[in-house]
């Protein structure tokens, strides 16, 4: 999140970040989004008594900004299919590995334990389907003798603040057409 408030910051970029919108009250990127004058919210999904109530007010928090893209970066929750599916084709998504490789989580341990040579990060489309949107772009990386999943995912996480940007601006600029 903090790489693409920072890539926004500049003058030729063609999106806005105009909310961070989180889960959890005490994540540090509502803490960043607000030094940045960028509006934030909190809901907590326990708050609510459905999941779709949740996700509708999620929506309407969204929308109340003027939201055109939704970027996830750090939501660790899946999504329910209405929630995906309004915002169908412009919501994206940063997973830690080369899908359609290593879906969902522990994927630099799952890649070192099969021995890959390479492993890397995706953008995404989001999609009802877990990590199983169209890829947006990919960055890959070596994996190195000696690596742990911690030395790993620190090469990872580098790509991802390289790409994610770089991805919302292909989709904001028209480059790359959102699915529908």
């Amino acid at each position: 999140m903090a790489a693409l408030i920072e890539a926004a910051q500049a003058p030729d970029y063609p999106a806005e970040i105009v909310g961070v919108l989180s889960n959890r009250a005490a994540a540090p990127g509502l803490v960043t989004a607000a030094s940045h004058g960028i509006a934030t919210a909190a809901l907590a999904q326990s708050k609510f008594p459905s999941r779709d109530m949740f996700e509708d007010v999620m929506t309407q928090t969204l929308e109340s900004w003027g939201v055109d893209i939704v970027c996830l970066a750090g939501f660790m929750r899946i999504l329910g299919e209405d929630f995906v599916n309004h915002w169908e084709g412009r919501m994206i998504n940063i997973h830690p590995s080369l899908l359609p490789l290593y879906k969902g989580l522990d994927t630099h341990a799952r890649a070192l334990a099969d021995g890959a040579t390479t492993h890397g990060c995706t953008v995404h489309f989001v999609t009802p389907g877990l990590d199983e949107g169209a890829a947006i772009l990919q960055a890959e990386v070596p994996v190195l003798p000696g690596d742990t999943a911690d030395t790993l995912a620190d090469r990872v996480l580098a790509e991802e603040h390289r790409i994610y940007p770089e991805a919302l601006r292909l989709l904001a600029s028209g480059k790359i057409a959102p699915l529908a």
